[in-house]
C-alpha cells in the first residue's frame, strides 16, 4: 500500500495519461473505421481497394513496428514537432480503426439488403443510405465488438509507455528503476487498467439496453 499513498501523484498522472491516450485513440478510430467500413462497402471500385488495402495492411502489422514508424519516421518525413502523444495516439488509432471497421461492417452486412434498395428507390444517395438507414440499424450488432475492440485498445496503449508518454505502464516502468517491489507495482497497475477496462464493458452494456429498448 505504501508505494501507492507515497507515490499517488505519479499513479494519478499515469492513469489519466492512460484515459486520455485511451480516449482520444477510440475517437479517432471509431471515425476512421467507420469511414473505411464505408469505403469497403462502395460502389465505387478505387475505394472498395483503399478500404481493402488500408484493413490488410493494418490489422497484419504488428503494432510495436507502428509504434517504430510515427515515431521514428512520421516526424522525420511528415509532421516535424509533433508531441509523443499525438504519435501514440495515431499509432493507436490507426491500427484500432482496422478492427473497428471490419466490426462496422459485419454490422451493416446484417441489414438487409432492401432496405438499402428501398432507399435508393427514394432517391437517396449512397452516402444518405449508409448514415441514415443502414448505420442506424447496424449500430446495436456491432455494440458488443465494439467493446472488446476497445478494451483491448486500453491494454495495448501499455506500448505508449515505452514512448516516452506518462501513462501507467511508464509509471511502473519509474517505480521498478527505483527498486520498488515489481509484485506490488504490478497489482496497482493492473488495478487501474481493470476499473478503466470495467468502465468500458459498463458503458458498452448501459448502451445495448438502450438500442434494445429503441428497437
Amino acid at each position: 500500500m505504501n508505494v501507492l499513498l507515497d507515490h499517488f501523484p505519479e499513479f494519478r498522472d499515469g492513469f489519466l495519461g492512460t484515459l486520455a491516450i485511451t480516449a482520444a485513440s477510440a475517437l479517432l478510430a471509431l471515425v476512421l473505421g467507420i469511414l473505411i467500413a464505408g469505403f469497403r462497402v462502395s460502389p465505387i471500385p478505387p475505394l472498395r481497394v483503399f478500404g481493402t488495402a488500408w484493413v490488410t495492411v493494418l490489422r497484419n502489422t504488428p503494432l510495436t513496428l507502428l509504434f517504430l514508424v510515427a515515431f521514428f519516421v512520421v516526424p522525420q518525413v511528415l509532421i516535424p514537432g509533433t508531441s509523443p502523444f499525438m504519435l501514440a495516439t495515431l499509432a493507436l488509432g490507426f491500427y484500432t480503426s482496422s478492427f473497428v471497421c471490419e466490426a462496422v461492417r459485419s454490422g451493416i452486412s446484417t441489414v438487409p439488403i432492401g432496405q438499402a434498395e428501398a432507399a435508393r428507390s427514394l432517391g437517396m444517395t449512397f452516402s444518405q443510405t449508409l448514415r441514415m438507414i443502414v448505420l442506424p440499424q447496424a449500430t446495436r450488432t456491432v455494440l458488443p465488438p465494439l467493446s472488446s475492440i476497445f478494451i483491448a485498445l486500453t491494454k495495448n496503449s501499455a506500448i505508449a509507455g515505452a514512448f516516452s508518454v506518462a501513462e501507467l505502464f511508464s509509471v511502473s516502468k519509474l517505480l521498478s528503476d527505483k527498486g520498488f517491489a515489481i509484485g506490488w507495482i504490478f497489482l496497482w497497475i493492473a488495478l487501474a487498467y481493470l476499473v478503466i477496462t470495467f468502465a468500458i464493458s459498463g458503458l458498452f452494456r448501459v448502451l445495448e439496453r438502450r438500442m434494445g429498448v429503441a428497437r
